[in-house]
């Protein structure tokens, strides 16, 4: 039996060389693997982001951009800190929006519609439309400013129309598929804003000690910016677009029907919207921190302390930071403009058409949906009008900032409400604790919003 074992060890046996091939390539396979396996895993994760990243990123909007901007102008690496002071309100209202959209399958407005008085409903709907309005036309402005910034020779007005009709043609015209893809890849233009930060090389030691650490100055100025920043990043248009659009991704996966859409929502479900909507959040105040932090190291240094809109912030910039900069910057503001805009139109949309019982959705074509996509049409129109008719921006969002005031601590007593009561939401309601933060919120908001309302005025 001895000599079957030595021939079989013979034809079996492997070559010291090819062994040792053998092993090398084994390792090098596994070291592709292990590389190909984190941008694997960050695929994944932004392939099951949706409506929380788009409505985050969308917070960031030219008008955030120059409020954000005068910010760091004015005060350095001061308030830097408000970046992570805002983000966890930011993610708390939006996750109670979402779930209200989640668990009854309507809009905001719908809810509040069935529920409570349409008279206070209505009121909150103009004041909305005001607002939102008022934020399109200053957005387009700035965008048109951005893209003149890169081409001179090309009128602002010229740039105005084109990005109204592009906005429009897209959110008329596209499929809700196609457009809500195309929206999640608008979020990478907020990233100019970080190769921005890094470009102007940062005091990190200043950046870290004032983000940690909060600094405050009980000046009427510093106090308004601070009603400013709030206004911008908690604001009602947000509350409305992320509550339709978890509705929207529901009737994309097939639940047509209101009953539909209430039976179908799991735990897991809810899960994955938290996941989306903190990512969403916290990569708005993210944003928000880089373009503080830019402008604190290059406009604050050198003594620029006045900045109005987020075009004039890339041209002051520029001097500093040099060329790469300064397109950067510009290229973001064109980005967001393409990103918030048709967010700020679709929430007046989704309000209005809820509000009065039209048929709404940007699932539906035009002829389904003349009254939801009419209001689209209106607010980009009134924009277009306002900057032909050369509105002063800043008092556009000084109006735009006392609607917002008056709306955003009343349509957060709803989302709160809402989202809290039993009858509404089952067992799915936010947990009680979640309730006492969005109470926190509505009474911040509430303080803020009067504040700033008062300071315009004495």
């Amino acid at each position: 039996m001895a000599k079957p074992k030595k021939v079989t060890e013979e034809i079996f046996e492997i070559p010291a060389e090819l062994l040792e091939k053998t092993i090398e390539v084994a390792q090098k396979d596994e070291k592709i693997l292990i590389s190909k396996k984190p941008f694997k895993l960050a695929e994944e994760y932004f392939n099951n982001l949706g409506p929380g990243l788009v409505t985050g990123a969308a917070d960031d909007d030219p008008s955030g951009i120059a409020t954000y901007s005068q910010t760091g102008a004015q005060y350095g690496f001061q308030l830097l800190w408000l970046s992570l002071f805002t983000f966890p309100f930011m993610a708390i209202v939006q996750e109670m929006c979402a779930r209200i959209g989640l668990v009854t399958g309507q809009g905001l407005a719908a809810n509040i519609r069935q529920s409570y008085s349409r008279k206070v409903l209505h009121f909150i709907t103009i004041l909305l439309f005001i607002a939102n309005t008022l934020n399109i036309a200053a957005d387009l402005g700035a965008m048109a400013a951005g893209a003149n910034l890169l081409i001179p020779k090309v009128s602002v007005l010229i740039f105005v129309t084109a990005f109204a009709l592009i906005i429009l043609l897209l959110q008329i015209f596209t499929t809700y598929a196609r457009y809500s893809k195309f929206l999640k890849w608008l979020t990478l233009a907020l990233f100019a804003y970080v190769f921005t930060a890094f470009a102007v090389h940062l005091n990190w030691g200043q950046v870290f000690t004032h983000t940690i650490i909060p600094s405050i100055t009980f000046s009427k100025d510093q106090l308004f910016l601070l009603c400013a920043i709030l206004g911008t990043t908690i604001s009602p248009y947000l509350f409305f677009w992320q509550t339709s659009q978890e509705v929207e991704e529901q009737i994309l996966r097939g639940e047509k029907t209101v009953e539909e859409r209430k039976d179908s929502i799991t735990k897991r479900e809810l899960g994955h919207m938290r996941a989306d909507v903190w990512s969403g959040m916290f990569f708005s105040n993210l944003i928000m921190f880089f373009i503080i932090a830019a402008c604190a190291a290059t406009l604050h240094v050198h003594g620029i302390t006045n900045i109005a809109t987020a075009d004039q912030a890339a041209a002051a910039i520029r001097p500093f930071g040099g060329a790469f900069t300064y397109f950067f910057f510009a290229i973001g503001i064109i980005g967001t403009g393409l990103l918030a805009i048709p967010v700020l139109a679709g929430s007046t949309a989704y309000a209005t058409a809820e509000s009065f019982g039209w048929r709404q959705g940007l699932y539906l074509k035009l002829k389904q949906a003349y009254a939801f996509y009419g209001v689209i049409i209106i607010s980009m129109i009134v924009g277009l009008i306002a900057n032909y008719a050369h509105l002063d921006p800043i008092k556009g969002l000084i109006y735009s900032a006392i609607a917002t005031g008056l709306v955003a601590p009343v349509v957060l007593f709803f989302v709160v409400k809402i989202s809290s009561d039993k009858k509404v939401m089952g067992d799915k309601k936010s947990h009680s604790f979640l309730a006492i933060c969005g109470w926190f919120i509505t009474l911040l908001m509430t303080i803020s919003g009067v504040a700033a309302i008062v300071s315009l005025f004495f």
